[in-house]
């Protein structure tokens, strides 16, 4: 049999544990790329300060928008070993900056898999909303160092400034 499908190639790194203490970059789609985050009414655009400096201009999430932000909060409360360090919320997916921790000895903390938060993330907004608003996979980028910690801090910053300098009509 023919199948006229591509095979999906796996973007994880092969025999990396995605459980070990450290940062991560994720960006999360929704399905068929639509709108379902910002309340388009108003222009909205919403950011997590991952800066000090962040003067982001807030506006309304909608309703969709609204339940993924309770998500993202509660994930540092149901896995003590991780932090959600900085956020964005876009119209049609979302990046994360996570991290995951070591006691205060250095020692790694039971900790669930980046794969397991984000699953847990997805059917959360899922079973709130009604139905699932999410691409099948998500992208994962692990940080190597502060540089490439800082850059992703920066990128997440600037994505909804970038969002609409690409989608308003001149």
């Amino acid at each position: 049999m023919n199948n006229a499908w591509p095979k999906r190639k796996n973007a994880r790194l092969h025999g990396y544990d995605y459980s070990s203490p450290g940062s991560y970059f994720l960006t999360v789609c929704t399905a068929e790329k639509k709108r379902y985050f910002w309340d388009e009414t108003v222009g909205a655009r919403m950011a997590r300060p991952c800066l000090e400096s962040d003067n982001t201009p807030q506006v309304p999430l909608s309703h969709y928008g609204k339940v993924v932000e309770d998500a993202i909060q509660k994930i540092g409360e149901n896995y003590t070993a991780v932090s959600v360090d900085c956020y964005v919320i876009m119209p049609d997916h979302l990046h994360l900056l996570l991290t995951i921790h070591t006691d205060e000895d250095g020692r790694p903390m039971v900790a669930p898999t980046v794969d397991r938060v984000i699953q847990q993330m997805k059917g959360y907004v899922t079973k709130r909303i009604g139905f699932s608003v999410w691409q099948k996979l998500f992208f994962d980028h692990v940080i190597r160092n502060r540089q490439d910690y800082d850059e992703h801090v920066r990128y997440i910053f600037g994505n909804p400034m970038r969002w609409q300098e690409k989608h308003t009509p001149r």
